[in-house]
């Protein structure tokens, strides 16, 4: 069994930072790539940000150079650096792991996601 555990949602002012934290738990655990996707209401969920094994970085156009990805492997952790938020940065927010449990296929895990809510 694999958790991803989300923490580090809440309210911010425009132009404010937060840093999102995703933990995988289990055991025999490979982790790949590590994602974080978001969604706001009435919107499909986003792809934001990726981050391989051998570190290369993915970002959403509208995301690059005000967020950061980045991996701690032997903690099993994703964290997502947020500056300059926006208003439309506002969305629950979801880590996605590719995880191969021992000897099985990988396949993708999700957290049950974080709030994010960038308002005056």
């Amino acid at each position: 069994q694999v958790q991803l555990v989300e923490s580090g949602g809440g309210l911010v002012q425009p132009g404010g930072s937060l840093r999102l934290s995703c933990v995988a738990s289990g055991s025999s655990l490979s982790i790949f790539a590590m994602r974080w996707h978001r969604q706001a209401p009435g919107k499909q969920r986003e792809l934001v940000a990726a981050i391989s094994v051998g570190i290369s970085t993915y970002y959403k156009d509208s995301v690059k150079g005000r967020f950061t990805i980045s991996r701690d492997s032997a903690k099993n952790t994703v964290y997502l650096q947020m500056n300059s938020l926006k208003p439309e940065d506002s969305a629950v927010y979801y880590c996605n792991d590719a995880v191969r449990v021992g000897a099985s296929p990988v396949r993708d895990y999700w957290g049950e996601g974080t709030l994010v809510t960038v308002s005056s």
